[in-house]
């Protein structure tokens, strides 16, 4: 079993890009999501036994994101309850598809999550990242989660998905990022996530290649066995300890939104490093340069699906066969 731990929220997503005519704003759709709610989503699909572990608001959006999981096979027995209301995320989708956000969190259900008992044993990965480990007092109980799973030799993975406005203090956050790296086996994130983590001023945070794959492996050095970058339309490379660097080229596809996508990869690196029976630090440290392309390549065509609709809507496994 794969366990994700995060936020589920709702994405308030416009109807059209940009205002109406006379000025009027579009309308606003609710979509199911949050980072680790889509990755728990697309992994259901894909066929991998999946339980999501949170705390989900007893409200309407609430009921419907717990619905959708149920809907796609994903375990909720891990999920917490509360009558505070569900997060808001809204959504500001640019001509490129691209995705901003601006989030409505102060006493929502989801930052009140609690640390909870021993995983279950069936366990072999647990899965983490976006606002929930920003938004205290929850944030602290997810770490302490990922702290407490990487000791008992659970494969862990991050995708700290940045979003700047919900973080008050960027170096302090930085701090906390590069304490979790020892607990890592596998890190995944965007290049401009790797920037922002990099440090503002710094010549190696210029949004270069070069300059990105430099900080990422000074990362490796202290604890990833493999790091995930995705690069756009220009596809995914891992990086892996002692200089290994794999790529594959994205999917082209007519973008709607971008929405989902990197919860997508996530989830289908996931999927395909279990049928690589790779979900461990020495077997993914063990995996080949063929091996990569395969993972990576899979992970781009689940991504290019997503992105070819609206919302975070992953695809199902038939859709990749």
């Amino acid at each position: 079993m794969i366990v994700v731990a995060g936020e589920a929220l709702i994405d308030l997503v416009p109807s059209s890009q940009g205002p109406s005519g006379n000025g009027r704003l579009p309308a606003l759709l609710p979509r199911r999501g949050g980072g680790p709610y889509n990755t728990a989503l697309a992994l259901g699909r894909l066929g991998s036994p999946t339980a999501f572990c949170s705390r989900v608001s007893t409200d309407t959006f609430g009921e419907a994101l717990l619905d959708g999981l149920h809907t796609d096979g994903v375990d909720t027995s891990l999920v917490q309850r509360g009558d505070e209301p569900t997060t808001l995320a809204v959504a500001d989708i640019s001509p490129d598809g691209s995705a901003g956000y601006g989030f409505y969190v102060d006493g929502t259900a989801d930052r009140l999550f609690v640390l909870p008992p021993a995983l279950p044993a069936g366990a072999r990965a647990l899965s983490l990242g976006t606002c929930s480990l920003v938004l205290e007092p929850g944030a602290s109980a997810y770490e302490a989660l990922l702290r407490r799973e990487a000791a008992r030799g659970v494969c862990t993975a991050l995708d700290p998905n940045i979003r700047p406005g919900l973080i008050p203090d960027a170096d302090a956050y930085r701090a906390r990022f590069r304490s979790w790296l020892p607990h890592l086996t596998l890190l995944k994130l965007s290049e401009e996530d790797a920037a922002w983590l990099a440090g503002a001023g710094a010549d190696r945070a210029d949004g270069s290649w070069n300059a990105v794959s430099a900080v990422a492996g000074e990362w490796l050095g202290h604890g990833p066995a493999a790091i995930v970058i995705t690069r756009g339309g220009d596809g995914l490379t891992v990086l892996t300890p002692g200089g290994g660097e794999v790529g594959v080229p994205g999917h082209r596809v007519e973008v709607v939104d971008t929405i989902g996508a990197g919860d997508t990869v996530n989830a289908a690196l996931l999927h395909r490093l279990d049928a690589h029976d790779a979900l461990s630090r020495d077997a993914l440290a063990a995996l080949g340069p063929d091996d990569w392309r395969d993972i990576l390549g899979f992970a781009a065509r689940a991504a290019a699906v997503t992105c070819s609709r609206a919302g975070a809507e992953p695809p199902y496994a038939a859709e990749l066969a």
